[in-house]
């Protein structure tokens, strides 16, 4: 007899999000930016609009090392003039 769980349940495998929500990346390729961007939060009271470009640039790392799948900024919810700011830094 199984309690609170349907009898087939072994079957399920669990599979990460698409988008969204993903652990910081503290020991692999773009832990750089990880740092960055939490420094930034700690400087800025926990701010993040002070430091949105940074977690684009995060976004940006994890798309180019093939951590994520390639999606465009803007549908990740950053304006075109953020976009533009960043792309000139």
């Amino acid at each position: 007899m199984s309690f609170g769980r349907p009898p087939n349940i072994s079957t399920f495998k669990p599979t990460p999000p698409e988008k969204g929500s993903f652990p910081l990346d503290h020991e692999g390729e773009c832990k750089q930016f990880v740092k960055e961007y939490l420094e930034c939060l700690k400087k800025n009271q926990g701010n993040n609009g002070n430091c949105r470009h940074l977690s684009k640039t995060y976004l940006k790392c994890r798309m180019d090392k093939g951590l994520m799948t390639p999606e465009e900024m803007k549908n990740l919810g950053f304006q075109d003039d953020e976009i533009k700011r960043t792309e000139e830094k």
